[in-house]
C-alpha cells in the first residue's frame, strides 16, 4: 500500500459566496451542496445550489464528477445532466447551476503523506471474519434482522442496511462481532461516527446503553445489548 499516492484535491472558489477561499481534501469522495455534511458547503439560502448538488469520486488516480442536481453542474461551460458523469482533470472549472458559484479543480500528489495514509487505509479496510450472531436494527418503522455479521450501513443500495439521510454517506459504518462483543467501524474516513458524543478512532466496541450517532446531525441509535440497535427518535417503535 505504500505505493498508493495521496492525491490532494484543491477547490479554489473563483466566484460566489465563498470567493477567494481555497479548500483542500484527500477524501475518496467529496460532496458539494447546501447540506451541513457536505465537504463544500454553500449557504442555505443559496437556493440555486441543490442540497446535494454534485459529488467528486476518486477512481484510482482519476476523479469522476457526478451531477446530482436538476439545475446542472457545468464543466468548463458544458452542462452535465442529472446523474451524468464526467472525468475531471486538474485545471478544470466547475459552476454549480447557471450563474451559480464557480470553482477551479486542482490536484497535487503529496509524497510525504503516502505511508501514513496507506496504513490508515489498511486499517479501515481490513476484512473481519464472518460470525453467526444475531443483529436487529430498528430505524423509524423499519425493522431488519440479520443472522450473520459483518454488515454495512450507508446510503448506497449496495449496503446491507440502507439509510436515506443527508448526513449518511454511501458506505458509512460496518458492524461486526469480535472478541465476544459487537463492534462498529467508521468507514467515512472523517471521524464522523460518535459513541456517547465522542468520535471513535476507526473502530470501537458497542456496550449496552451506548448511544451511537452516525454523525453530529444523526441519525442516533441506542445499543440495547444482545445485538439490538434502536433509533432513539423512534421510541414508539422500540423493542
Amino acid at each position: 500500500m505504500a505505493n498508493i499516492p495521496v492525491i490532494v484535491i484543491r477547490i479554489v472558489h473563483i466566484d460566489g459566496p465563498l470567493k477567494g477561499e481555497i479548500q483542500e481534501f484527500s477524501d475518496s469522495e467529496i460532496s458539494i451542496g447546501r447540506y451541513p455534511e457536505c465537504h463544500v458547503q454553500f449557504p442555505k439560502d443559496l437556493r440555486i445550489v441543490s442540497r446535494l448538488h454534485a459529488r467528486i469520486v476518486r477512481e484510482g488516480n482519476r476523479f469522476m464528477l457526478i451531477n446530482k442536481s436538476k439545475n446542472f453542474t457545468y464543466l468548463n461551460g458544458k452542462p452535465i445532466q442529472v446523474q451524468e458523469e464526467a472525468y475531471l482533470k486538474s485545471g478544470d472549472w466547475l459552476m454549480f447551476a447557471e450563474g451559480g458559484p464557480k470553482v477551479s479543480f486542482l490536484t497535487k500528489v503529496e509524497e510525504g503523506r503516502r505511508l501514513e495514509e496507506a496504513k490508515k487505509h489498511d486499517e479501515i479496510n481490513v476484512r473481519v471474519q464472518k460470525k453467526q450472531v444475531p443483529l436487529v436494527i430498528r430505524y423509524g418503522p423499519t425493522l431488519r434482522q440479520f443472522k450473520t455479521l459483518p454488515i454495512t450501513i450507508g446510503k448506497s443500495q449496495n449496503c446491507d442496511f440502507t439509510i436515506d439521510h443527508p448526513s449518511v454517506l454511501d458506505q458509512h459504518v460496518q458492524l461486526f462481532f469480535s472478541e465476544g462483543q459487537y463492534w462498529v467501524k467508521d468507514l467515512t474516513g472523517r471521524n464522523s461516527v460518535l459513541i456517547n458524543g465522542q468520535p471513535i478512532n476507526i473502530k470501537a466496541p458497542l456496550n449496552p446503553d451506548n448511544q451511537l450517532a452516525l454523525s453530529n446531525q444523526g441519525p442516533t441509535f441506542v445499543f440495547l445489548g444482545d445485538g439490538r440497535l434502536n433509533e432513539i427518535k423512534s421510541d414508539r417503535f422500540s423493542f
